[in-house]
């Protein structure tokens, strides 16, 4: 039996190849970083003036937010539409934050209910949970994040007029930009909540998408509410996987 020597570079060579087809079956569902980015934290709360037990969520999601300081912790609280018809109708709720929740429940293949808080799009928990909210944050803000996100705005007239830049290795992102109210109070008069004034924190009160697959590197304008301003409103920034709903970044515009 003759033996043959395989040269030494080929053999190296084939290792490499290997290994990148293993690469290229890693799940996209994971949070794997292309470069070292420092972790982040995007809790999305699922609410509404017509649910008795949401707000105390609402007041655990606005502690969070304020005891943040400089981390990257950002709270987005979507108003739903289907506790409308129980009496109350909240005057922030909106269809498409009830779809969103929905598409997020297809995910976790779970019930929708509020109050609900998803965060960086891979963990769900009832909304007034402390102990679950400081788990799930401590543990996205150790997680390296999966890419970058830079924008540069500016306000001209009722619009937004910004310029952004994407960095990352995954495919079928969507650019995401809530447009957040940060305070406002509501007498309700009806529904479950009757009678109390209910306090609210970081309400998104729209929610625009960019398609970036074709334009890691481009511009977008959009209108604002006729009442924001740059003291009590803010605009948050992030990158989610258009499939599987996982956030690989997050960030605070500032214009």
């Amino acid at each position: 039996m003759k033996l043959f020597r395989i040269p030494f570079i080929i053999v190296i060579t084939s290792l490499v190849l290997t290994g990148l087809l293993f690469a290229n079956k890693t799940d996209t569902s994971e949070a794997v970083p292309a470069f070292p980015e420092p972790g982040f934290a995007l809790l999305e709360l699922f609410t509404s003036e017509g649910c008795s037990s949401c707000p105390p969520a609402d007041e655990l999601m606005n502690r969070i937010q304020q005891s943040a300081g400089d981390k990257p912790v950002y709270v987005l609280a979507y108003h739903v539409d289907y506790w409308d018809r129980n009496g109350w109708k909240d005057v922030f709720s909106d269809p498409a934050f009830t779809e969103r929740q929905y598409q997020y429940s297809r995910r976790f293949a779970d019930q929708v209910y509020t109050p609900q808080v998803i965060v960086n799009g891979t963990t769900e928990f009832v909304g007034s949970d402390a102990e679950a909210a400081d788990i799930a944050i401590s543990k996205a803000l150790a997680t390296s994040s999966a890419g970058s996100l830079s924008v540069t705005a500016s306000i001209e007239n009722d619009s937004l007029k910004a310029s952004y830049q994407v960095e990352s290795r995954r495919s079928h992102l969507k650019l995401m930009i809530a447009v957040v109210q940060k305070h406002a109070t509501s007498g309700v008069k009806a529904g479950e909540n009757k009678g109390r004034t209910l306090s609210h924190s970081q309400i998104v009160r729209r929610l625009h998408s960019f398609d970036i697959d074709v334009a890691p590197k481009n511009q977008f304008k959009l209108e604002l509410p006729r009442d924001f301003n740059i003291n009590e409103w803010e605009l948050i920034g992030f990158l989610q996987d258009r499939a599987t709903g996982v956030i690989y970044a997050a960030k605070r515009i500032t214009i």
